[in-house]
């Protein structure tokens, strides 16, 4: 491992660990994210307790957190599993970011972001995808879980070298939803409510 990659690491793990939702949160004076609503600081559980705006704010940089790093390691030539040892790392950063007790989120929008590089195609079947799921069954949850368990074949499809390091990044996303995989098993989920900004 070079030291471009490993400083391409720290970048991404310190990028990751800037908390998004705890910011917006705060900017708009709303309750903090980790002790309200289902106590995860993500685009969704901000889109419950503050609305749309600050929602959307929060998946823009969490979507950037991804992106960035490992849009800067594909143009510096790092080799695919480096790139997803790059993605791997921002997403742990958000879900354990440093400069808050490690109390972070699921990274989808995170893990979204850093597949972003490999093309708009393969992007916008996975985003597809997800909408469809959302949109069937109300749960951002679910639809996550199924959108990341059919990156990787869709990779495939499109960018073969790459499917490795995009199942690398599905299985991590895929275990930090294990609670709502539970709670989907037990119908206990708690669907998207839409809540009318102030």
């Amino acid at each position: 491992m070079t030291a471009l990659t490993i400083l391409m690491l720290a970048i991404a793990y310190l990028l990751g660990s800037i908390s998004s939702a705890v910011w917006v949160c705060r900017l708009f004076s709303l309750n903090d994210p980790r002790e309200s609503g289902s106590g995860n600081p993500g685009t969704t559980n901000v889109l419950r307790i503050g609305g749309r705006f600050p929602a959307l704010l929060v998946l823009v940089f969490d979507v950037l957190k991804g992106t960035v790093p490992v849009w800067y390691s594909y143009h510096l030539g790092l080799e695919p599993v480096y790139l997803a040892c790059v993605a791997v790392t921002a997403c742990l950063g958000h879900m354990f970011p440093l400069f808050f007790r490690f109390k972070g989120g699921k990274a989808v929008a995170t893990a979204f972001g850093a597949l972003l590089p490999l093309g708009l195609g393969l992007a916008s079947i996975i985003l597809l995808s997800w909408l469809i799921v959302l949109y069937l069954s109300g749960y951002a949850s679910l639809a996550a879980i199924v959108a990341f368990s059919l990156a990787p074949i869709f990779t495939w499809l499109i960018k073969p070298d790459y499917a490795i390091p995009v199942a690398i990044l599905s299985s991590l996303i895929i275990l930090r939803h294990r609670p709502n995989i539970i709670r989907l098993l037990r119908k206990q989920e708690t669907k998207i409510v839409y809540k009318n900004n102030k």
